[in-house]
């Protein structure tokens, strides 16, 4: 599926958008759980600790999007899918309200592939 350039302006402004007030709203949430250093805190559990592992990289990954949609995307919903696999695995609980990051991360990574100047021309 091939978007219009009014389409992908959309898209890329959604990811946009919608990474912003993640940030906005996630970063004083992280910082204010105390220390956010994984495996400092014995109290904390492995899912916790995973989940410290894991958010910064998110967290980069919606402001690297900004401009590098690919990567962005990727930093996001990779940590996310790697959280939720050893979250089932593990048979923890995984925090559902983290998946809404991916939204943003899989709107960058439509933005990203669909943008021309990532495409590469037929015959190289």
């Amino acid at each position: 599926m091939k978007l219009n350039p009014k389409q992908l302006k959309a898209v890329r402004w959604s990811a946009r958008l919608t990474a912003l007030a993640l940030l906005a709203l996630g970063l004083p949430f992280y910082f204010g759980y105390g220390n956010p250093l994984p495996f400092i805190n014995p109290d904390y559990s492995l899912a916790e600790n995973v989940g410290l592992i894991l958010l910064p990289l998110v967290f980069i990954g919606l402001a690297l999007g900004w401009k590098y949609e690919k990567v962005g995307g990727c930093l996001v919903v990779l940590p996310l899918t790697i959280g939720l696999v050893l979250a089932l695995s593990t048979g923890e609980g995984f925090p559902m309200n983290l998946l809404i990051a991916l939204i943003p991360g899989a709107l960058y990574l439509v933005a990203g592939y669909q943008s021309k100047k990532n495409r590469m021309p037929l015959g190289e």
